[in-house]
């Protein structure tokens, strides 16, 4: 199973555009940052992912406001088909 909730800030945030295919999308960077407990040891845990929102959750997604905490729900999957490189799906999010 291929599926990730995250509490995040949308740091950065590109303008709505659209794929050959005719497909809104928006790609952004998400900033998260807590607490996680591992082997006993409280742990600070900070990182940015990229991420995209694409077909009709792209236009509520473009309107989001920046900074913002957010719950995320979405996938993660490579950025394109030759890359390793990991990309944070968005395909709902909520107010935190």
């Amino acid at each position: 199973m291929n599926q990730l909730q995250l509490v995040a800030t949308i740091a950065e945030r590109d303008v709505l555009r659209y794929t050959p295919a005719g497909v809104p999308i928006v790609s952004a960077v998400l900033m998260h940052s807590s607490h996680q407990r591992e082997a006993g040891i409280d742990r600070l845990v900070e990182f940015e992912v990229p991420a995209f929102a694409a077909g009709e959750i792209s236009g509520r997604f473009g309107n989001a406001e920046l900074g913002a905490s957010y719950r995320f729900d979405g996938f993660l999957a490579r950025k394109n088909r030759n890359s390793k490189a990991l990309v944070f799906h968005i395909i709902d999010f909520s107010a935190a």
